[in-house]
């Protein structure tokens, strides 16, 4: 059963039938963020740009709920190209801290509006 729906202004608001999050008792499901401002909606320009406005915008997801990095459990990874992924590892590992969360990464053809990577996430309060 769904506890909350998550709802805020520091990510981008859903772009699809979906929701920015789901609380399910202590766990909490956020959808994939891409590298969209949340203020502008638009889409940055770079490969470097996007992870990091990823990473805002996972931020941003975890404070509205009062929760931190420490609270990421999971994440999953969609790349439109692997040869960045030495980028992905060196911002996930200033990003989180050691024991890191458990992690999938996957290549993939596409991504909403042109995106080249998303991250989702699966927090639980501490």
């Amino acid at each position: 059963m769904k506890k909350a729906i998550v709802q805020t202004d520091l990510a981008p608001k859903a772009i699809g039938p979906y929701s920015q999050g789901v609380r399910v008792g202590d766990f909490f499901f956020f959808s994939g963020q891409i590298g969209l401002d949340p203020t502008s909606g638009e889409l940055k320009k770079s490969f470097d740009e996007q992870l990091e406005q990823v990473l805002r915008n996972i931020d941003g997801l975890l404070k509205s709920e009062k929760l931190s990095h420490d609270s990421v459990i999971k994440s999953t990874i969609f790349m439109t190209d692997l040869a960045q992924f030495a980028k992905v590892n060196a911002a996930y590992e200033s990003f989180f801290r050691p024991p890191y969360p458990a992690r999938s990464t996957v290549q993939v053809a596409a991504l909403p509006k042109g995106a080249v990577v998303e991250i989702e996430v699966i927090a639980v309060l501490s």
